[in-house]
């Protein structure tokens, strides 16, 4: 299995992005995870579009978007523009959820839905043959340098399962991310349980050496 570590911006210093992002990816990041919050949908406010304009020539890598905003599609084709490799979005800010994935596809993003800790996951009954990625919140939105919720793990083990046999007879590959309270110490009982892809904010930017925390964080999971 391919692991992706993307570091959350949400974690960066916002007085020097570009720096920030630039480190990030020469220190061995997959991904830079994007977390745009409205002060509706969850009780924050943070960054928008242009925001991610002005950091996409700093990222050799792909921006991640998080929208944790309601409504969704108003914003999809912005993000687009702006440079997002992946918008993904919460069903529950969503009136028609099949629409919005249409619309992210169909401006050249790939599409991941998001579910928080205690959202069910009968969404990926209808949706699963038509995303790229599914985002398993192992906090509640909102703030960063939260503590991972364990109870996440059995439900990351049933993405596992489902993605795994809709592979199996024939289906699309699905990424499974995991944002929220990851870390070197617990990255590995995540991966163990079914992600491969991995959101880790205070983590990464907390620490003194970005490259160094990376690597502790691959060893672990090369060492499964």
């Amino acid at each position: 299995m391919k692991f992706r570590i993307a570091p959350s911006l949400l974690s960066a210093d916002f007085a020097r992005l570009g720096d920030e992002v630039r480190s990030v990816v020469a220190a061995g990041a997959d991904l830079i995870h994007f977390d745009v919050m409205d002060n509706h949908y969850v009780p924050n406010l943070t960054i928008g579009p242009l925001v991610c304009e002005a950091i996409r020539p700093h990222s050799s890598v792909p921006i991640d978007v998080h929208l944790m905003v309601k409504p969704v599609d108003r914003i999809v084709p912005d993000f687009a523009k702006a440079g997002a490799g992946i918008i993904s979005f919460h069903p529950e800010a969503s009136d028609h959820v099949d629409r919005t994935i249409a619309l992210i596809r169909d401006h050249g993003c790939k599409a991941g839905l998001v579910f928080n800790p205690a959202t069910p996951l009968h969404y990926l009954d209808y949706t699963l043959d038509k995303i790229d990625l599914v985002l398993l919140m192992s906090v509640n939105p909102g703030f960063g340098g939260q503590k991972f919720i364990p109870s996440v793990l059995p439900k990351v083990r049933e993405v596992r399962r489902r993605v795994d046999a809709a592979a199996q007879a024939g289906g699309r590959a699905v990424w499974i991310e995991v944002d929220g309270g990851v870390k070197v110490e617990n990255i590995a009982e995540i991966a163990a349980a079914g992600a491969d892809t991995f959101v880790a904010g205070s983590a990464i930017f907390g620490a003194g050496d970005y490259a160094k925390t990376i690597a502790e964080m691959r060893a672990r999971l090369a060492a499964l």
